[in-house]
């Protein structure tokens, strides 16, 4: 079940936290995946570690928000392969402000990376996808659906995904192109952790016990734990599913009243 085997993919932010899980269960399960990154260092390590495990993998560098960049990327995979069938929107930036904090230089640089990098990627891949059909997965947040303090622009961004996905998963059902979205809580990446350290310096343990305890299951999520629910979504036994938004959250958004 749920094998990939001659599917290509493409997996965006994937050097490192929930993008590098989905990269490595991808190709563990037999897909050719392509890495879409700023990060060269993690990258290139994420690429390596997957083709020591035997599996395949290929990094480029790529900055989402460039459309030039974004096409000529997709043109060549599509042309080496001739077809793309897998594409994991979750390159993506996140911001701490309210609205009256939040300047206008990171407001439009949430919306490049979050919003105008998924257009980017879409735009890019849907004329190939419509080749033999395929599965698209955006990355949300709980964000879209909940309010948290102090996340203007970021809850924003992944309010546009949630609209994104359901326009595309509308406008292609013809082409047997499925789009869902996936709305994580709290994951334990090196995000958080270089998060907490620069805000919180000296009580880095006491933040990370209680930013845990914000999910009512009593911990954070882990990255191979989404990369598992992305894995479901782009393979043939969620063949039925289109249009929806699945939180992976700890009980956040339905047990936290």
């Amino acid at each position: 079940m749920f094998s990939l085997t001659n599917k290509i993919a493409i997996v965006t932010g994937g050097g490192s936290g929930i993008g590098k899980a989905i990269a490595t269960v991808f190709a563990n399960q037999g897909a050719t995946v392509y890495i879409f990154d700023m990060d060269e260092a993690g990258g290139n390590s994420t690429a390596e570690e997957i083709f020591k495990s035997g599996h395949v993998a290929f990094f480029n560098t790529c900055d989402v928000s460039k459309q030039d960049e974004v096409k000529k990327l997709v043109t060549d995979i599509a042309a080496k392969h001739g077809s793309i069938d897998i594409l994991v929107n979750n390159a993506g930036v996140a911001h701490v402000g309210n609205a009256e904090s939040t300047s206008e230089e990171d407001f439009d640089r949430l919306m490049r990376v979050n919003v105008k990098g998924v257009y980017n990627c879409l735009h890019a891949v849907l004329p190939h996808m419509k080749l033999k059909g395929g599965s698209i997965v955006n990355m949300a947040s709980v964000v879209a659906s909940v309010g948290i303090p102090d996340r203007f622009a970021y809850s924003t961004t992944k309010g546009a995904i949630a609209a994104m996905t359901m326009s595309v998963a509308k406008d292609y059902l013809s082409s047997q192109i499925r789009c869902n979205s996936i709305s994580p809580g709290r994951v334990h990446t090196p995000f958080v952790d270089g998060f907490i350290a620069k805000n919180y310096p000296g009580k880095e343990k006491e933040m990370f016990e209680k930013l845990s305890k914000t999910q009512p299951i009593g911990r954070m999520g882990k990255p191979e734990e989404i990369a598992h629910l992305a894995l479901y979504l782009c393979s043939d036994e969620a063949s039925f599913i289109t249009g929806c938004d699945y939180p992976i959250d700890g009980g956040f958004i339905k047990l936290n009243n």
